[in-house]
């Protein structure tokens, strides 16, 4: 059994997340795939992306992997990054485009007008580098992570879940902002898990051994 697949759609360098799998957990077979039959087979499955997500849902639909990641997160300790976290909401406001719609909720953008801090100084877009995450839940994925941890970050669009109990985390960039979610068998973060250090790899260690239940 492939114990942790990482879903290849074509979109974003997925070396960086399979090497920092392998690093937490050298006991495990990580495997990089664009193969349906290997996603339904593998115990968890991680879904990381790049881009813009218009791209990265036509890229799943052509390569016939849609279904796939669907079954995934619907069944499966499933961890999302970036891009897909994004995708497992209804709807982007970035290319006016539809996500998979397992979790009922917006992608919406930053607003540039509102982009500056506490002392008038403008805030740029995308948001990236390092940022702090605060915990709203207690989740097995916090674990051996301290509140206010700090993550890096490279994104223009935020995740605003319908449902606010799914909230498992979030950044302030000025406002306060969703970062994390979590949904019985689901944990998707806009941060960068795999360039965050020790605190990245720590994520990625628990979801290696993570069961699937909060």
């Amino acid at each position: 059994m492939i114990d942790i697949a990482v879903v290849d759609y074509g979109m974003g360098n997925l070396r960086s997340v399979s090497k920092a799998l392998e690093h937490v957990a050298p006991d495990k077979q990580v495997v990089v795939t664009s193969d349906p039959s290997q996603i339904d087979a593998a115990e968890r499955v991680v879904f990381p992306g790049q881009g813009a997500m218009p791209d990265c849902m036509r890229e799943l639909n052509m390569r016939g992997l849609r279904d796939a990641v669907v079954r995934a997160a619907a069944s499966k300790p499933f961890l999302g990054i970036c891009i897909g976290l994004q995708l497992l909401f209804e709807h982007s406001e970035e290319g006016n485009a539809a996500g998979l719609g397992i979790l009922p909720g917006n992608v919406v953008k930053f607003v540039k007008a509102e982009m500056h801090d506490a002392v008038g100084h403008k805030l740029k877009v995308p948001h990236m580098g390092w940022n702090q995450v605060y915990q709203t839940m207690q989740h097995a994925m916090w674990q051996g992570i301290p509140d206010g941890e700090r993550f890096y970050y490279v994104h223009s669009y935020y995740v605003v879940p319908d449902n606010q109990e799914i909230v498992a985390g979030y950044s302030e960039y000025p406002a306060r902002f969703t970062s994390v979610v979590a949904q019985d068998n689901i944990f998707a973060v806009q941060f960068h898990p795999e360039k965050s250090q020790h605190a990245g790899l720590q994520l990625l260690s628990n979801f290696a051994r993570w069961n699937g239940r909060a």
